[in-house]
């Protein structure tokens, strides 16, 4: 049979109330009393019932994380972390995958699920800020992750784009290059990760005297390794030889890194590289990737605290904009090996 909280409140000889209040972490219960307490639950085996608990405030416990491709390691790793974070606060995470696309997007943003969740974590990349405002699902609250930015009433966590570029482009600088490229720009209007880490690019090395000219940017269909390749290829077939590439994530940069040892080009010493996101492939390769790394616990905490946030102070909260920590980590591709 289950054990419930009377079992537990009758083995440590208090009142099912103080057991509640162990429970539930509440915090004017002195140290003794918890132990004792504590020590009756591991001696049940008592598990709460958090289904229970979620309804009486009138929820179902589970949150949405919502991601345009789970294929990417970075999504993959970050959806991992707000797993975790979510379950620190015994909230079950509905993964949904959009494909990037904006069908799906806006599927998920007007609320077809909002029967079954508490709250939406969304990763958009084709939605506009119009597609957001007066959303059909906004009796769900909604947070929003990624870099592109919307001036809408929800929550937005991001890094600086900007200044992680600019950060970028001063590690290769101070390696001694000169001609930088910068290899993921995009043509389309959706895509603004990549026009501000191109416009990071382009203030660092203009602030250091150097021309930033459009025959060092490669444009790409996508952001996979197969992308970074072709860039890579056809910036070389052009006659253009960069001593350096700042690519807009890390399997742009692994592509290209690839085609460069096609080409007979040794990483680092003919041809720096530094990436963008840090996934775990980048710290395994034959030559490892120095790569701006996102603090993706940070990302997925502040994204799960937002939501609580709102489900339970819906009235006093506006749109924040929330910015998570980066660093530059140096490894083989620029450093070469030691």
């Amino acid at each position: 049979m289950r054990v419930s909280l009377k079992d537990v409140a009758e083995r440590a000889g208090v009142s099912i109330k103080t057991v509640s209040n162990v429970v539930n972490n509440y915090q004017h219960v002195t140290p003794a009393m918890r132990a004792r307490v504590q020590q009756a639950i591991d001696e049940l085996g008592y598990r709460p019932n958090l289904t229970a608990r979620h309804l009486r405030k009138g929820r179902t416990g589970i949150i949405a994380l919502a991601l345009p491709e789970l294929g990417n390691p970075y999504f993959a790793e970050l959806a991992g972390a707000v797993i975790d974070a979510a379950a620190e606060h015994d909230v079950t995470v509905l993964l949904d995958h959009t494909r990037g696309e904006r069908e799906q997007e806006l599927l998920v943003s007007q609320g077809f699920r909002a029967r079954v969740i508490d709250g939406l974590i969304l990763s958009p990349l084709e939605l506009e800020a119009e597609d957001l405002r007066g959303r059909d699902g906004d009796d769900v609250p909604l947070v929003l992750l990624g870099e592109r930015e919307y001036d809408v009433p929800y929550d937005h966590i991001a890094i600086d784009n900007v200044a992680a570029a600019r950060d970028a482009v001063r590690h290769l600088l101070g390696r001694g290059r000169t001609r930088i490229a910068y290899l993921g720009e995009r043509t389309d209007s959706a895509n603004q990760p990549a026009h501000l880490r191109l416009a990071g690019w382009r203030a660092e090395l203009t602030d250091a005297g150097l021309p930033a000219p459009d025959t060092l940017v490669g444009s790409t269909g996508g952001w996979d390794r197969g992308d970074g390749a072709e860039a890579m290829a056809k910036m070389l077939d052009s006659g253009v030889r960069p001593d350096a590439v700042f690519a807009y994530n890390d399997l742009v940069a692994i592509g290209a890194m690839r085609v460069l040892h096609e080409r007979g080009l040794r990483v680092p010493w003919d041809v720096a590289v530094v990436g963008f996101d840090d996934i775990a492939e980048g710290r395994f390769g034959a030559v490892t990737l120095t790569t701006i790394s996102p603090d993706k616990q940070a990302i997925a905490r502040l994204a799960v605290r937002s939501l609580l946030d709102r489900l339970d102070r819906p009235e006093e909260l506006s749109g924040r904009e929330l910015t998570a920590e980066y660093r530059l980590i140096e490894r083989e591709s620029t450093l070469g090996r030691r």
